[in-house]
């Protein structure tokens, strides 16, 4: 009702006058819509044909992306754990570099040991030494002491003897 009475009030003012442009827009207008009515339907599924193609092709663009991401994710997450796991690695190294400086130090130690038992062995050994060297001297001492305080008249008589 709006649209008729619109067209009949311009219509009678004078506000819109019809000539030959107004039958060539009425047929070119006819022309539009038969064309949307015959060929519509075809062009708007070849349109959403295409439509589809180009979200299907960006659906697979972004499941690649949510692919890689979440790759991205699980990989950061498996650095995470492994960088948790540096910790007991670095405890255990440092345990084994104490124990090998231990191992070194007893090593050490037990080398030391056996120098100190070597050398105050050989000073044993060297008093032995003097020792026995003294009291072979005074053995030798004493038996030249005898041998000189034995006259020739005991010599003689020991002679006799056997």
């Amino acid at each position: 009702m709006l649209g008729t009475g619109l067209l009949l009030y311009m219509l009678s003012k004078e506000i819109y006058v019809i000539n030959h442009e107004t039958f060539a827009a009425a047929s070119i207008g006819a022309v539009i819509i038969y064309s949307i009515k015959k060929f519509g339907p075809s062009v708007a599924a070849f349109a959403d044909k295409i439509n589809e193609d180009k979200v299907s092709e960006a659906q697979e663009v972004k499941d690649q992306a949510m692919g890689s991401l979440a790759q991205g994710i699980e990989d950061e997450k498996k650095e995470q754990w492994r960088v948790e796991g540096r910790h007991m690695l670095f405890d255990a190294k440092r345990n084994n570099v104490a124990m090998l400086l231990e191992t070194n130090y007893r090593e050490r130690l037990h080398m030391v040991t056996n120098e100190v038992k070597k050398r105050l062995d050989y000073q044993v050994e060297l008093q032995n030494l003097h020792r026995r060297m003294e009291l072979e001297h005074m053995v030798n001492w004493v038996e030249q002491s005898v041998i000189k305080s034995i006259t020739p008249q005991q010599v003689q008589g020991m002679w006799s003897l056997h």
